[in-house]
This record gives C-alpha cells, sequence and structure tokens, in this order.
C-alpha cells in the first residue's frame, strides 16, 4: 500500500468499527482462499431433554453458522451425570473443546476458562442486561471476572396429576409443602401414588432439596458468602423432609438418578414431582391420554418464601487453552441473535437470560399448540418471582459448586428421612463439611 492508501484504509476502517460494522472477535474468510484457511470449533454440551432440540443445534444451527463463518464446527454429546467429570479431565490436561457446556454454575474452574466480559458486552449492547438469576451463576463479584457465560436456564416447576390432587380436595395442585405434606400423604393413603422428590446424588434431587431449605428460611451461605447452614431453619426444612417422606413417599428415592422422576410420573405413578417440562413433553409424545392429567405449579410456598432453583442454568465456558476463542466468542454472540429459535426448538424448555430476545414470551406459553390444555405452560409467565441460582441468596462460587456437585445437601436431608441422624445433627455435620469446603477455596 501507499502511505496515502494506509492512511485511508485506517480511517475507512475506523469508521466501520464505530459504526459496529467489522465483526466482533475475528475476520472472516472470504473469497478463494476460505477453504485454506477454515477453521474449526469444537463444542461439548450435555444431551438436550428435549430431543429435537440437538437434532436442530447440530444440524441446522451449527451447519449455517459453520458455512457463514468459514468453520468446522463439531459437537460432541454426553449424558448430564457425566459432564463435571469430563470438564475436570479436560481442564486438568489443558486440552479439549473450545465451547463447553455446564448444567450449573462452574466456578470452581475460574483459573482455566477465559474472562468472558467481552461476550457479555457484545450481547448486553444489543438486548440490555442479563437477568440477575444469569448474573449471580456466572460472575465473580470478588475477582470481577465473568467464569462463563449463559444464554438460558430451565424453570423448575411442579408437574401434578389433576385427576388424584382433585380427588384429594386440591383442584389446583398443592400451593404449599404443608399441602404437598397432607395432600401428597393422603393421596399415597388412598391409591398408593407417592410423591417423587428424590433426596439422591443427582442433579434433581439437589435443585429440589434447596427450594425446599430456602422456602424454610435456611440456606448454606448468606448474601456475604458466609456458611449458614447449621441455623434452626435448616432443622425445620429437615424435620418435614422426615414426615414427607414417611407419610408420602418411598425408598426408590435415595437410589434414583436424573431421569427417574421423570419415569414414577410418565408411567402413571406419582403425585407430584419437582422437575422441568420435559415431563409434560414427553407425555405429549408418548403417552397423550395422560397428558391432559399432568399440569403444572409454580414452586411451592414454605413458611418463609415461595421459591425453587433453576432446574439447569445453561453455563458455557471458553477454556484458556481453547484452539479458537474468537470463534467460540462469536458463535455465543450469534446463538443469542437466534434465541427465538431456540426457544421453539427447545419446545419452550431454554428460557431466556436475555428478554428481549424473546419479547412475546408471554403470548407463546399462554398458547401452545402441543399442550393439553393449551394454557397449561402459562403458569412459567413468572418464573422469574420464584426461581433462583445455586448459592442463594449471595452469588455461585467455588465452594458453591464443589458443594452441588458433591451432594451434600441431598446427603444430608437423605440421612433424616432414613432416621440415621437427627434433624440437628445432620444440619450440624454438612455445616462442618461446608466450612471445610469453604475454607479450602477461600471463599
Amino acid at each position: 500500500m501507499t502511505r496515502t492508501t494506509r492512511r485511508a484504509f485506517v480511517r475507512a476502517a475506523g469508521t466501520a468499527l464505530a459504526a459496529g460494522a467489522l465483526p466482533s472477535f475475528a475476520c472472516k474468510t472470504r473469497g478463494p482462499s476460505a477453504a485454506a484457511s477454515r477453521k474449526t470449533l469444537k463444542i461439548l454440551q450435555w444431551s438436550h431433554f428435549i430431543p429435537g432440540y440437538d437434532r436442530w443445534f447440530d444440524d441446522v444451527f451449527t451447519k449455517e453458522w459453520g458455512e457463514k463463518n468459514g468453520t468446522t464446527v463439531t459437537v460432541d454429546h454426553m449424558a448430564s451425570t457425566e459432564v463435571n467429570a469430563r470438564g475436570a479431565a479436560e481442564a486438568a490436561a489443558r486440552k479439549g473443546h473450545d465451547l463447553f457446556l455446564f448444567m450449573s454454575p462452574p466456578a470452581q474452574f475460574e483459573a482455566q476458562v477465559i474472562d468472558h466480559r467481552e461476550v457479555v458486552e457484545a450481547v448486553e449492547r444489543k438486548y440490555g442486561k442479563m437477568i440477575p438469576l444469569a448474573e449471580r451463576s456466572t460472575f465473580n463479584p470478588r475477582t470481577g471476572k465473568r467464569y462463563a457465560f449463559s444464554d438460558s436456564y430451565v424453570p423448575d416447576p411442579g408437574n401434578y396429576r389433576v385427576d388424584l390432587w382433585k380427588g384429594a380436595g386440591y383442584p389446583t395442585g398443592p400451593d404449599t409443602w404443608e399441602d404437598l405434606r397432607v395432600g401428597g400423604g393422603a393421596i399415597k393413603r388412598r391409591s398408593g401414588n407417592p410423591v417423587g422428590i428424590g433426596m439422591s446424588q443427582e442433579i434433581d434431587s439437589n435443585m429440589a432439596l434447596r427450594g425446599l431449605l430456602w422456602s424454610f428460611g435456611g440456606s448454606e451461605q448468606d448474601e456475604s458468602g458466609k456458611v449458614v447452614l447449621d441455623s434452626p431453619e435448616t432443622v425445620a426444612a429437615l424435620e418435614y423432609a422426615r414426615a414427607l417422606y414417611k407419610e408420602a413417599m418411598t425408598p426408590e428415592i435415595f437410589t434414583w438418578e436424573p431421569a427417574s422422576n421423570n419415569r414414577m410420573m410418565l408411567a402413571g405413578r406419582a403425585s407430584f414431582v419437582c422437575n422441568a417440562i420435559s415431563v409434560t413433553r414427553t407425555a405429549e409424545k408418548e403417552n397423550p391420554a395422560l397428558s391432559p392429567r399432568i399440569a403444572l405449579r409454580p414452586a411451592l410456598r414454605g413458611p418463609v418464601r415461595r421459591i425453587a432453583a433453576e432446574h439447569v442454568m445453561n453455563c458455557y465456558v471458553i477454556w484458556k487453552f481453547a484452539e479458537n476463542q474468537d470463534g467460540a466468542k462469536q458463535f455465543l454472540v450469534d446463538l443469542v441473535d437466534a434465541f427465538g429459535t431456540v426457544f421453539r426448538e427447545s419446545e419452550l424448555y431454554n428460557f431466556p437470560c436475555y428478554p428481549s430476545t424473546v419479547p412475546d414470551l408471554a403470548a407463546r406459553i399462554a398458547s401452545d399448540a402441543k399442550a393439553q390444555p393449551a394454557d397449561k405452560y402459562a403458569v412459567l409467565a413468572d418464573v422469574l418471582e420464584w426461581s433462583t441460582n445455586i448459592g442463594y441468596p449471595g452469588y455461585a462460587n467455588a465452594a458453591i459448586d464443589e458443594v452441588f456437585n458433591t451432594f451434600v445437601i441431598p446427603t444430608m436431608f437423605a440421612r433424616v428421612a432414613r432416621e440415621q441422624v437427627t434433624p440437628r445433627e445432620a444440619a450440624r455435620v454438612a455445616d462442618g463439611e461446608l466450612r471445610r469446603i469453604f475454607a479450602k477455596w477461600k471463599v
């Protein structure tokens, strides 16, 4: 280039950048040299509970994105129960995928991932601030680092059998945890259909029991990150859980895996389970006779509040050792751009962390073509009023991440339900385990 040409080029580039016309993270290759410089993007995701979503993501979205960006995209899937171990293995080996999708806040990997601030800022310029649930699941306020990026979360409502609860005197299902104990116990005695709240080392138990704990006023930590599990509120939640198990549940809950509560409800055995809408979506496809008899409830109300954990928190990370960091960043921005389609292809399973990406969400869930009745999913319109993050009332952090993935809370509840220890002793022992973990992470 001549000096004049260079000056003109730089001036033109600066104008284009100010106008937002240049790519956010990397220039896209065009023209005859595209094949020679074609990049790769490797993604690992958990196998979605709505199988059609994976087919769209793998065969449509990533293929089209790859063609537009001169990139060969490969997507690997694995069972939800294997994701955390695989993530730990990749972090230890410093080798693996460019994009890795966790199901809960992966705060313990903060040192192994990039700061995703650039992605967040690019998305927020288009769609506004993320919801607080996502902020508290991907950001470390102590270090100021965004250790993950969340495009979506999955609500965790109650799924209940309309006919069974109507027969027990609850035509709209249980509204409180006390309703669940009293009504669920009556249903079990009359028809043998138990309540299905897991107390096992799996994600659904982890989520449901935290909602129970929080609704009684207990929590693992306070807002500042101080361990506060050993409390009268926790003891009260444990006493309640022991009574619920004795009156309304069966021993199988102690050995459940993530699909067990789905199977119990879809087999017509359960009166109530805490789960995402994968239960009702499966019923619509595989058991249309049962489908109209399964309805949804918001989080049950406890003595202190009505609250639940999200069922899944989609948390993408870009490893520091990722070979295509720029491509991974651009992919996440473009995925949010396509979130209206994500919402549709997930069959309303994936809710947006940036609400403006689905501005007609309330209307779409109020009249769903597959639902029986059509407004079955309307109950989720106010989901952010009763859903919160792992680590509530504080942020998700590395210690909470370890507590979650070593199943300290389900173990505490199970020991009390089985009468292996008293509620007070269980709270004390679990609190001690939390303090050991928090000291290890210096939280």
